[in-house]
C-alpha cells in the first residue's frame, strides 16, 4: 500500500491499482520479458497512473472548491474521491462529477499534439510513454462519460434528471449497459469491458427493485 499527500489531498494506492496496470501493458508475444518490454511495461504504468490520478484530482480539487474534506484511493480498475459528509448542490455535485474526465481529456489532448510534434526527433520510448498518456487519458475519459452508473456518465445523468427521477436514470443506465454489454459480446471485442457492464446494469436492476420495493 502507498500513502502520500499530494495538494493536501490524502492518496492511497493499492497494490491491484499496479498489478492490473502490469498486465494491461504488459507486451504481447513473446517480447514481454526482454528488457525493451519491460520497460514498454513500465512506461504504460506510469502513464496510467498519471492520467487516472489526474482524473481523481479534477474530482477531489473541484470538491474541495465547494468546502469538502476529500481523499482519493486508487484500486484495480481505476481509482475514487470520496467527501465524507459533504452536502453538494445538484449543480455542484455536476461540476465535480465531470471535472475529472474534463481534466484527463485536456491532458490527453496536450500530450497528444506533444507527441504528434516531437514523435520524429525523440527516442522511441519517450514517444510509446506520450503516446500512451494521451490514449489512456482520452480513452478513459470517454468512457467513464458512458451513461451508465457508478461511472461519472451515469452520476451525471443522476445530477441532471435530480433525485426525484432516480428511477429514471437508474433504468437509462441499466438499458445502456445492457446494450454496450451484447455488443461488446456479439462483436468478440472487450469481452471484460463487457462483463463490467453485465455487473452494473445488474447492481441498477438490484437498487431500482430495492427503491421499488421501499
Amino acid at each position: 500500500m502507498v500513502r502520500f499527500t499530494l495538494f493536501g489531498i490524502p492518496v492511497e494506492i493499492q497494490p491491484w491499482f499496479w498489478i492490473t496496470l502490469a498486465i494491461l501493458g504488459a507486451p504481447r508475444g513473446g517480447d514481454g520479458a526482454t528488457q525493451e518490454g519491460i520497460l514498454v511495461m513500465f512506461l504504460f504504468v506510469l502513464a496510467g497512473f498519471i492520467s487516472i490520478l489526474v482524473h481523481e484530482l479534477g474530482h477531489a480539487l473541484t470538491g474541495r472548491k465547494f468546502g469538502a474534506q476529500t481523499a482519493i484511493t486508487l484500486h484495480a480498475f481505476g481509482g475514487y474521491a470520496i467527501f465524507p459528509a459533504a452536502r453538494f448542490s445538484r449543480w455542484q455535485d455536476f461540476l465535480v462529477t465531470a471535472a475529472g474526465p474534463a481534466v484527463q481529456i485536456v491532458l490527453g489532448v496536450i500530450f497528444f499534439f506533444i507527441y504528434m510534434k516531437t514523435r520524429g526527433t525523440i527516442s522511441p520510448f519517450a514517444a510509446h510513454f506520450l503516446g500512451d498518456l494521451a490514449g489512456i487519458s482520452i480513452f478513459w475519459a470517454v468512457l467513464n462519460l458512458i451513461p451508465v452508473i457508478p461511472l461519472d456518465g451515469g452520476r451525471l445523468l443522476v445530477s441532471i434528471l435530480g433525485p426525484s427521477r432516480i428511477e429514471l436514470s437508474l433504468k437509462v443506465s441499466m438499458g445502456v449497459a445492457i446494450a454496450g454489454a451484447v455488443a461488446l459480446f456479439a462483436s468478440g471485442k472487450g469481452p471484460f469491458f463487457a462483463l463490467f457492464l453485465a455487473l452494473f446494469a445488474f447492481q441498477n436492476w438490484q437498487e431500482l427493485n430495492h427503491r421499488r420495493r421501499s
